[in-house]
């Protein structure tokens, strides 16, 4: 891609809190609160592989050890997003992500799990569709 000058946007999800976007980059380390959210995603990771949830990193295409490739995938943009929310916005006020491209495999995972682990509703509006995860579920219903 890089010989032939082909570029990707890069993923970005954006959340409102207080009438206020925030925009998050995969990767990025930008946001002020940045220490905040690295913290709240180290605990929902935890959380998730206490539940039993395994990292999948088929579409990491880089070539990395695999647990770069877990990290990677916990730094995406959405699940950057979802972390400010949870930190950011009240208990049963939703959590609601846009992102400029398709919500990955694993994430589309993570989101439903942590809508049951800590009892939050989250909606992600993806390229193609929307996304409501309650309870565990997705409106998808596992087709995206």
């Amino acid at each position: 891609m890089k010989a032939k000058g082909v570029t990707k946007l890069p993923g970005c999800s954006v959340i409102e809190v207080d009438g206020e976007a925030h925009e998050f980059i995969v990767g990025d380390k930008s946001h002020p609160r940045y220490d905040e959210i690295e913290l709240k995603v180290e605990e929902v990771s935890r959380c998730l592989r206490n539940a039993g949830y395994v990292t999948n990193t088929n579409s990491v295409l880089f070539d990395i050890e695999e647990e770069e490739k877990e990290v990677a995938v916990s730094r995406h943009s959405e699940r950057l997003a979802i972390a400010f929310g949870l930190i950011s916005l009240k208990e049963g006020i939703p959590i609601r992500v846009v992102m400029n491209l398709r919500i990955c495999w694993d994430c589309h995972e993570v989101a439903k799990m942590i809508s049951k682990l800590f009892y939050r509703e989250i909606i992600v509006r993806d390229r193609n569709r929307f996304h409501h995860f309650e309870d565990g579920q997705c409106s998808c219903k596992g087709y995206w």
